[in-house]
């Protein structure tokens, strides 16, 4: 790359050429600059050449001084940096023309060559240099004439012979510009047309539209951390571009102009769209315009009002509210209007802004109402567990997914009486019919003695996670497809009553060796040889250890041979602990557990497979209480409970998984034998008992049907423009810090390829300028297709 400041310092060293065979070498070059177009960037040049020296008041560190001081540089008494000028090969054809080395330059600011001609009429200070146009070597144009920065610029003689706009807007705009102009490629300005629009723009940092949103972001603090010359250049673009003057206009003007985002706005609006949070005071600065009222507003007209937004929610607040009233079909059919009014407004701004949680959890909703119009009430056990397996799990992944959008008390009252209103009875029936069916057909989860205990085969690997609910299972098998493993899910159920005393023995490779007494207040199994408690976990890895089990602790993966059991992800414990604010961290659970299998097939297991103890009952504003007399029972759990002996009670008994012969109690529909439970298990229900075992092997390297190349890459600031060759539709464009690790993205959004074969996407996170990234095309499955490494920001590592 070769700077205009490259081509600047060589046109000026290159005064020096002389002929050694007929002449001597000039004793300086003087560089005379009458309009002192060139004295802003005189700090720098002396960077580039130390042999620079100024004439003016004397301060030795800045090298300026009056005509005496100069001559004493030139007299050997001022000592110059031993530098040698680059570039000093001239003329080919003749090769005794040489460039004197290290000979001063004297920068002239306020006098032209005239000045220095005329002898007699020349200033006093200056005259102790006149003599020195005789000596010296000055430095101008092929005709005699200083150089200015037009004529540099423009001429092809001795200048960079670029394409340069003449009129005073475009010179002003130059001189104002002229120290960022210095660090520009000079073959990437070939070709363009250089107007007052690119040096303003030029100079306000080559992003225009970031600078008019940091304004209206900002305001007095925008135009105070600027220098006088980037505030006038940045009126000066947006008079020129947008037709609008920040000075005389204000910040306001351009906040209202912003919202509406008509014409040459629209492009504005969409940068803001693209990164809102980086501008946190825009959406207050717009509050305070007075919006337009029209009778038919919509998300088009209005969408870039956040007013116009937050109305919008507090009616879907109000009706969401309403649904308490309503039968439970007539509310399905409400929540499915209010989805279809409000789904514009998920594409809107205020989304990103964490503005329109309750248009966000409208969809969800929606699905919920859907999935809850069809009970689970009909056919056997058999029958509906095929149906729950197939739809109804999706209904308990709506919920989470709603729950996880609201953070006030009035909006998650609002959601909650809208999933009461509908998924409560559904999950009721569902319960009880299901209970209903156990009772004339017995539990399909059997009890110890009838199950088998399975085989497994060398290199494999059993992961358990506490409290993974079959929807969560489902969710997990999804991403660990995404990361490119194979996964392959069975059903199956869990053992009475629903609780990891009980639970996770029965699903242990040693459930062989374990056996249940009396059934006792935790539920818990012994081991069957020395009758020693399992509780704590103590004595079961022991009884895994003694029958060949290898046991890896969280921190352990080990080497492949064999076969293991380890424990990771509590996601039983966050639910006790959170209730339904589970909701808010069911993703960063799941990808915790994907890393964990990931880390074990990268060790060398062939296979993990994932089990779990028993899934739970979530429903926001409590289960149902129902009253079972202390009296009665040895213990109460929420849903489950051990009755004294000769004790009566009208509660459904079911044998215990680890004792037949041993009954337990269990709350009827989803009721719970304590008040205020949000969260809990031990009953009876398709969320708590029917569970979905995991097995996953590393998958084959995908392949990559599509030819698609990465062509091209430029960084504009933190927004990443690539172009793309071959076979690029339906292609997207993501960038990643691990370029396998779609958890790892950096951008706000995964863009798609535009029908030219280009894609822009921005990195929001400021801090990760500078840093290694890579950029990655991915079809519509998620797999890679071609990646490129970058510099984020686009700069040099």
């Amino acid at each position: 790359m070769i700077r205009v400041i490259d081509r600047l310092v060589k046109a000026i060293r290159s005064a020096a050429v002389y002929n050694s065979d007929v002449q001597v070498a000039p004793a300086c070059i003087l560089w005379p600059d009458r309009d002192r177009q060139w004295e802003a960037i005189i700090p720098r040049m002396q960077i580039e050449l130390p042999e620079l020296f100024v004439f003016g008041e004397y301060d030795i560190e800045k090298r300026t001084g009056a005509a005496i001081w100069l001559r004493c540089v030139l007299a050997g008494k001022i000592p110059i940096e031993n530098e040698t000028p680059v570039e000093n090969q001239v003329n080919e054809k003749q090769t005794s023309y040489r460039v004197a080395e290290n000979i001063p330059i004297f920068y002239l600011p306020g006098f032209s060559r005239q000045d220095l001609r005329a002898v007699e009429s020349c200033p006093d200070p200056l005259k102790p240099l006149a003599e020195l146009q005789y000596r010296g070597v000055i430095w101008s144009q092929i005709n005699a004439k200083d150089w200015t920065i037009l004529s540099f610029l423009k001429s092809d003689q001795g200048g960079l012979g670029l394409d340069v706009a003449q009129d005073n807007n475009a010179k002003n705009a130059m001189q104002l510009a002229l120290y960022r102009l210095l660090d520009e490629d000079i073959s990437l300005l070939k070709g363009k047309r250089l107007d007052k629009d690119y040096f303003n723009t030029l100079l306000t940092g080559g992003d225009p539209v970031r600078d008019l949103l940091q304004w209206l972001d900002q305001g007095d603090a925008f135009r105070s951390s600027r220098g006088e010359n980037e505030w006038v250049a940045f009126v000066e673009v947006c008079k020129s571009q947008l037709a609008f003057n920040p000075q005389d206009d204000g910040q306001l003007s351009g906040a209202e102009k912003l919202a509406i985002h008509e014409g040459p706005w629209q492009s504005i609006w969409e940068r803001y769209c693209e990164a809102p949070n980086r501008y946190p005071n825009i959406p207050a600065n717009i509050h305070k315009c007075t919006m337009p009222l029209e009778l038919f507003a919509n998300a088009e007209t209005h969408g870039g009002w956040p007013q116009w937004n937050e109305s919008k929610e507090k009616d879907l607040r109000k009706a969401l509210s309403a649904l308490g009233d309503m039968p439970s079909h007539e509310a399905r059919n409400r929540i499915t209007d209010l989805d279809k009014s409000h789904r514009e407004r998920r594409k809107l701004v205020w989304v990103e802004l964490d503005k329109s949680p309750l248009a966000l959890a409208l969809r969800p909703l929606a699905i919920l109402s859907e999935i809850t119009a069809n009970p689970l009430t009909a056919g056997s056990t058999k029958d509906l567990a095929t149906g729950y397996s197939n739809m109804g799990w999706k209904a308990d992944a709506a919920i989470l997914q709603a729950l996880s959008f609201v953070k006030k008390e009035d909006d998650f009252q609002a959601v909650t009486t809208a999933i009461r209103s509908i998924y409560m009875p559904w999950v009721e029936d569902s319960a009880r019919y299901l209970q209903k069916q156990v009772d004339q057909s017995g539990y399909p989860g059997a009890i110890v003695s009838s199950r088998k205990t399975q085989s497994t085969a060398d290199g494999e690997c059993i992961l358990f996670v506490d409290g993974l609910r079959y929807d969560l299972a489902q969710q997990l098998s999804e991403l660990l497809t995404k990361r490119g493993y194979k996964v392959a899910g069975k059903a199956s159920w869990a053992a009475l009553p629903s609780v990891t005393a009980t639970g996770k023995p029965a699903v242990s490779p040693v459930r062989e060796f374990i056996e249940g007494g009396e059934a006792n207040s935790d539920f818990e199994p012994s081991v069957k040889e020395t009758a020693q408690s399992l509780k704590g976990g103590y004595h079961l890895k022991k009884l895994l250890k003694a029958n060949g089990w290898i046991v890896l602790e969280k921190s352990e993966s080990g080497d492949g041979n064999g076969h293991a059991w380890c424990e990771f992800g509590n996601i039983d414990h966050e639910g006790h602990e959170r209730g339904w604010k589970l909701s808010r961290f069911i993703t960063g659970l799941l990808s915790e557990i994907s890393d964990r299998v990931g880390q074990l097939l990268t060790t060398g297991w062939k296979t993990v497979r994932i089990v779990t103890d028993h899934g739970w009952l979530l429903l926001p504003g409590g289960l149902p209480k129902i009253d079972l007399p202390t009296a009665l029972v040895e213990n109460k759990w929420g849903r489950c409970a051990v009755i004294k002996p000769g004790a009566v009670t009208e509660e459904h008994l079911f044998p215990w998984y680890w004792n037949p012969n041993q009954s337990i109690a269990l709350a009827n529909g989803i009721s719970c034998f304590k008040a205020g439970e949000e969260y809990a298990h031990g009953g009876l229900s398709f969320q708590e008992c029917l569970t979905l075992e995991l097995i996953v092997k590393s998958g084959a390297p995908a392949k990559q049907e599509s030819s698609a190349e990465i062509a091209d890459v430029v960084w504009k600031g933190l927004r990443c423009k690539i172009a793309v060759e071959g076979d690029f539709a339906a292609l997207f464009f993501d960038i990643r810090m691990k370029a396998g690790n779609p958890d790892d993205s950096v951008v706000m959004n995964v863009k798609p390829i535009d029908e030219n074969g280009m894609g822009s996407v921005v990195v929001e996170n400021e801090d990760l300028e500078g840093n290694e990234a890579s950029i990655v095309l991915l079809d519509k499955d998620g797999r890679l297709i071609a990646q490129e490494k970058t510099i984020i920001g686009g700069g040099t590592d």
